[in-house]
């Protein structure tokens, strides 16, 4: 073992014993208990960032923490390989989006392979393969011969910039997911997945998913949005037309004194048409379309509509109400229609105070009058029923029902539920992608491929248009075909699936990757899934997590799989974040573009003095990142993972800090020393590993203090992935050793004592090693072990006889005052008891982030952290 700790010359040789020797590479054994770790795959940007390095080190944490617990381990890893920022980026290098795709994900790879992750490296995949989107497109066909599938003209959410069509869940605030720039509404065709037809399902299953995070949860609950009530139907005046309205207050019916429509709803310039209002409809819903929809719902929006010359008829009272379109009516809500009651519903009200329309009072409260009621706000509360006919007089709560068999009774609405979610429009108007694997035929209609003919090949010889779009409608090669019924001249469809089709299944074709005789052999699936622990980011609720629950939902109806969810347990890491530096004359800086002086920070380019903004989510905008490839380069793989671990549990944000890599790097080099002073003289000795009694004081409470920190390790691990807690633990460990080295001399070096020093720091060495696999590996293999054997070594138990040693209450405070409260062991120093302190999660929030600028230990008593 070399003297001095040198990360570049020891891991590049350990990541090619796990290569060669196949280390972590799994197959099925229906003999073990399976465990399935996987973290959501990146999409091959060409190069990684912290926020990846962060997730997959966790991952492999608990990937390499089963695989010593004795479980056959799956580990995958691949790439999210379609979508348009490759075709963006192959239009603006002038190069082809597969060539772009595949050197991207060749400088991954070997990034990642870099970094030490345990990755079974066989069952690597790419969705753009045409292997993969094969079974894809084969899916599809089975869906839409079972009626799952479906192709409408529709307004749909159109992102100009990227010249494409956007799923509902792929519009944040009125902007579009990928490029940020307003989406607008534009009619289009386009292809659908009735994911409605699961939306019960879907939400009655979010309160089985009890290894979810529950923020997750509420999220899909919101976002499926389920609502019961009542559907109504207003007949048109002096029409065959009918206005269908879903309304979750059907008590307030005989109140509703005009109908809004959604400036896209069907009927609104069918109604206008004629009329005098045709001109001032057709400009208002013009601009409706150009207009962004999330502005179109704020409350505080000015509420505007124009009347369509156009009357629809109250089914509860018969009389003619006016019939608006409005900026407050959106087509994906509901039917597309308000039943709008003024007097009860503080949105109505303004519009019908601004436009002059009759505002009507059907609940009354007993403590106002009906003219007090509505007079300055709508009233939304209980109360009874006025002006409401025969329901006069009854509780509003008691109406509700009662109106509802009414209008079921005459024939005029039903009892319904309604939800929020929408079919999944999945039609994208640019090239990498999936080809949808359909055929227009004059005669037949539309028709899919044969399934002899998949895959669908993207075709290569194109030429990509400036700006997006898709070049595949003018490629007449790839257009022009044969009906697969009737053989006569057809085209093919042009439009690409949304590539969260792909991420929704490629999970269970990590089971049997190279299978070709299906979508994965059912065999595999069978043994592997479902994944047991799933890692990735929040802001996929309500779309990679929906779609997947929702596609293996698919699968298992046509008896693919006999499954429902796809993930049992999901871990939602927080963000990597890091200041901000800002020049006055150069906008914002990346942390090589400037330098330190005197204490303050400066411009590399001009000199000038750097403002330094607020800790933010690390972004390529902000250019506050921090490239992995230079803190490899310095520091060594481990570092890296040890304090992306150690910095913040990993459901919590973490702030970047220089100091907390150096600290890291300094405590690996500590062990070094350790075991570089001990191993020549534990070479012949074996681990002590019997009952406590028989050993002295000294060596007796080193003994019980390593089986105390295997329990404290253990049980963050496995109970809540709290690594930081864990690594405190054996950093404790470590202290201990250091202090027991020194008490003992070469008199004392007996065979017992040497066996308990050897046990406590192979301990050490096992606890570290899913954390920083290359210097545990190298450590293990110092300690006279087999070379490359501690990625399968059994994950040290502790004995229950040797947990109890004399403790004392150590109290924490935070500026004096007290905020938490541990047991220590006698024999913890002051470090170890500073260190404890600090790794508290209810101290780490009453930090909340600020600089700490001293620890006072008061021996046996307290810890008082001074921010």
């Amino acid at each position: 073992m070399e003297q001095r700790y040198d990360p570049k010359s020891i891991e590049p040789g350990w990541q090619e014993i796990w290569e060669k020797t196949g280390a972590f590479e799994a197959e099925k054994d229906p003999l073990r208990e399976k465990y399935y770790l996987l973290e959501m795959f990146p999409y091959p940007s060409g190069r990684i960032h912290i926020g990846h390095v962060r997730n997959y080190t966790i991952g492999d944490v608990v990937a390499r923490y089963k695989r010593m617990c004795g479980y056959n381990v799956l580990h995958p890893m691949g790439w999210d390989a379609f979508g348009m920022p490759a075709e963006n980026a192959a239009i603006d290098n002038n190069t082809h989006p597969a060539k772009w795709t595949y050197e991207n994900i060749a400088a991954m790879r070997k990034q990642l392979k870099r970094l030490g992750f345990s990755y079974d490296w066989n069952r690597e995949l790419a969705t753009c393969d045409p292997q993969y989107y094969k079974w894809e497109q084969w899916l599809f066909i089975k869906m839409y011969e079972k009626g799952m599938v479906y192709r409408k003209e529709s307004y749909v959410n159109w992102c100009e910039t990227c010249r494409t069509v956007l799923a509902n869940e792929q519009v944040e605030s009125g902007n579009c997911w990928r490029c940020g720039m307003p989406v607008k509404q534009k009619k289009l065709w386009g292809w659908f997945f009735k994911i409605t037809d699961y939306a019960e399902d879907l939400l009655k299953n979010c309160d089985r998913l009890s290894g979810w995070p529950e923020k997750v949860l509420t999220m899909q609950k919101n976002w499926i949005g389920k609502s019961t009530g009542a559907q109504i139907e207003f007949p048109v005046y002096q029409t065959n037309e009918s206005i269908s309205v879903f309304t979750t207050r059907p008590d307030t019916i005989y109140g509703a004194t005009f109908m809004v429509l959604a400036p896209e709803h069907p009927l609104v310039k069918q109604l206008a048409a004629g009329t005098e209002q045709e001109k001032n409809v057709t400009e208002f819903v013009e601009q409706m379309a150009r207009e962004n929809r999330t502005d179109r719902m704020t409350e505080d929006r000015e509420k505007e509509g124009v009347f369509l010359g156009a009357w629809c008829i109250n089914p509860a009272n018969e009389k003619p109400i006016p019939i608006y379109t409005a900026n407050f009516a959106l087509m994906e809500y509901g039917t597309g229609a308000v039943m709008s009651v003024p007097a009860h519903d503080q949105r109505d009200f303004e519009f019908a105070g601004k436009y002059g329309i009759d505002i009507i009072t059907v609940i009354q409260p007993r403590e106002l009058s009906a003219e007090e009621t509505a007079r300055d706000q709508a009233y939304t509360g209980d109360g009874e029923m006025l002006n409401s006919g025969p329901f006069d007089g009854l509780h509003n709560r008691q109406a509700y029902e009662e109106l509802i068999a009414w209008f079921e009774k005459h024939g005029i609405g039903k009892r319904t539920t309604s939800y929020r979610l929408r079919d999944w429009g999945i039609s994208r108007q640019r090239y990498w992608g999936t080809p949808v694997p359909m055929i227009h035929c004059p005669e037949c209609g539309i028709v899919p491929v044969n399934e002899k003919d998949l895959p669908i090949v993207l075709p290569e010889d194109i030429d990509l248009l400036e700006g997006g779009g898709s070049p595949l409608a003018a490629h007449e090669e790839f257009i022009n075909t044969k009906c697969p019924k009737c053989n006569t001249p057809a085209r093919r469809e042009t439009d690409t699936m949304d590539t969260f089709v792909e991420s929704s299944w490629y999970f269970e074709r990590y089971c049997s990757p190279n299978y070709d005789k299906g979508m994965f052999d059912p065999d595999a699936v069978d043994y592997w899934m479902p994944v047991d622990q799933y890692i990735g980011g929040v802001e996929h609720a309500v779309m990679h997590l929906l779609y997947s629950r929702y596609f293996t939902r698919i699968l298992k109806d046509l008896g693919l799989v006999n499954f429902e969810e796809p993930f049992t347990r999901l871990l939602t890491q927080g963000m990597v974040s890091k200041e901000t530096q800002h020049c006055q004359e150069h906008g914002y800086l990346y942390p090589e573009e400037t330098e330190n002086r005197d204490e303050s920070v400066f411009c590399k380019k001009c000199g000038r003095p750097v403002e330094i903004g607020r800790v933010e989510k690390m972004s390529k905008s902000k250019k506050n990142i921090i490239d992995p490839n230079q803190l490899v380069e310095h520091y060594g793989a481990d570092t890296v993972r040890l304090f992306c671990l150690f910095a913040s549990p990993p459901e919590r944000d973490l702030e970047w800090s220089e100091q907390g890599v150096e600290g890291g790097y300094r405590f690996l080099n500590r062990i070094w020393r350790l075991a570089e002073n001990w191993i020549p003289r534990l070479k012949d000795t074996p681990a002590y590993k019997d009952a406590p009694t028989d050993l002295d004081e000294e060596t007796r409470d080193l003994y019980i203090k390593t089986h105390q920190t295997i329990k404290k390790v253990t049980d963050d691990i496995e109970d809540r992935f709290h690594f930081n807690t864990a690594i405190s633990a054996v950093m404790e460990l470590v202290n201990t050793i250091y202090n027991s080295e020194s008490k003992i001399t070469p008199e004392a070096e007996n065979q017992q004592t040497l066996g308990v020093m050897r046990h406590a720091l192979e301990t050490a060495v096992l606890l570290l090693a899913p954390m920083v696999p290359h210097i545990t590996e190298e450590l293990w293999a110092g300690l006279g072990n087999k070379p490359g054997s501690l990625a399968k070594a059994s994950w040290p138990k502790y004995r229950q006889d040797a947990l109890t040693t004399d403790t004392r209450l150590i109290v924490i405070q935070v500026n004096g005052k007290l905020r938490a409260k541990f047991e220590a062991d006698s024999a913890a120093d002051e470090e170890a008891l500073k260190q404890r302190a600090l790794a508290d999660e209810n101290v780490e929030r009453f930090i909340g982030g600020k600089p700490i600028k001293k620890v006072i230990v008061v021996k046996d008593k307290l810890v008082n952290i001074v921010v």
